[in-house]
């Protein structure tokens, strides 16, 4: 099993974990060492979980205006830590390849080996609900045939993607290509960068 391969497992995982309870509030069973990768990844992935069903509730017509303003308050917080999860990722593959020597012709690539891994978490999550939607036996013969044929896609993307991911940390191990990480700093959080919270005029 590949690198990126052993990361989609967890990812998977993670999401049968999740819907063992299907319950927003309750808490992660990570199975894994403090410390490790492996943990990372299933963490990240958890909270990826729990915001995709935050992200359903939310869609109700017939939610509370009061508890909807909550729930967007936790999906904000939650949208932080999955972008600080990234970041750890990332920071621990700068590490891992810090030593190896860049060729003069490396190039960098278009997002980061984390950022590709989140895609492939969400990706998890996707598949994993695309084939619930071709096993409801409520649903029509046409709504389970357009969802399978989503769903061959999703298994398409999951094969690219995986191999996309591979070639690239083999590519960074190589010298091939080089990663830098840029830090998200997103404004809207920080209480010096978004008007509303500092007292100007937002524009």
């Amino acid at each position: 099993m590949t690198f990126a391969e052993n990361c989609y497992k967890i990812f998977s995982d993670s999401v049968v974990d999740y819907h063992m309870s299907d319950d927003v509030d309750a808490p992660s069973r990570n199975p894994y060492a403090e410390g490790t990768i492996e943990k990372v990844l299933y963490d990240k992935n958890f909270i990826d979980a729990v915001q995709w069903h935050l992200e359903d509730i939310i869609r109700d017509p017939e939610i509370d205006p009061v508890a909807a303003l909550a729930l967007k308050r936790r999906i904000d917080r939650s949208n932080q830590d999955r972008t600080d999860m990234v970041e750890e990722l990332d920071t621990y593959f700068r590490t891992k390849y810090a030593d190896v020597k860049v060729a003069e012709n490396a190039t960098i690539n278009t997002e980061s080996p984390a950022w590709a891994l989140d895609r492939l978490s969400i990706l998890a999550l996707k598949i994993y609900h695309m084939k619930a939607e071709t096993e409801r036996t409520d649903a029509s013969a046409q709504h389970v045939a357009k969802c399978r044929a989503k769903l061959d896609v999703l298994l398409e993307q999951r094969s690219d993607l995986t191999s996309a991911i591979d070639a690239l940390l083999d590519d960074i191990a190589a010298g091939r290509k080089y990663m830098k990480v840029y830090r998200q700093m997103k404004m809207y959080n920080d209480a010096d960068t978004n008007p509303v919270l500092y007292g100007g005029t937002s524009k």
